[in-house]
């Protein structure tokens, strides 16, 4: 399973950006979508996730600026980031698993995008 990220880019305090996450592929069901992000000279940290059923949980940093929701029907995870601060600048990587079609039959995956950068500053 192919994960393609998009949607980041520059972007001034207060900004908004939404990024993009579509998985493709061999994909029977997702379970959890999520988004991360790793800042120069930090570990990478969760950002926000949604499960199957619609639950989703922010880290702290985040809550009440960015809201994450997903398309099932096209297999699409969103984050829209609000009132961007400047702490905020990161690659941005969406995480997707689930159940895949294998040759042998059902198999799980876990899936990483390639990245997408993510810069706030005047």
């Amino acid at each position: 399973v192919q994960l393609q990220a998009s949607g980041g880019g520059l972007v001034q305090p207060g900004g908004s950006l939404r990024l993009s996450c579509a998985a493709s592929g061999t994909i029977f069901s997702i379970n959890n979508m999520g988004w991360f992000r790793q800042a120069p000279g930090k570990q990478r940290e969760s950002v926000a996730a949604i499960t199957s059923g619609g639950s989703t949980n922010y880290a702290d940093s985040v809550k009440g600026r960015f809201t994450i929701s997903r398309d099932n029907a096209r297999n699409t995870v969103y984050l829209q980031m609000n009132s961007l601060k400047p702490e905020d600048t990161a690659v941005y990587y969406c995480h997707v698993d689930g159940t895949g079609w294998g040759t042998n039959g059902l198999h799980p995956f876990d899936s990483w995008g390639q990245g997408t950068q993510v810069t706030v500053s005047s």
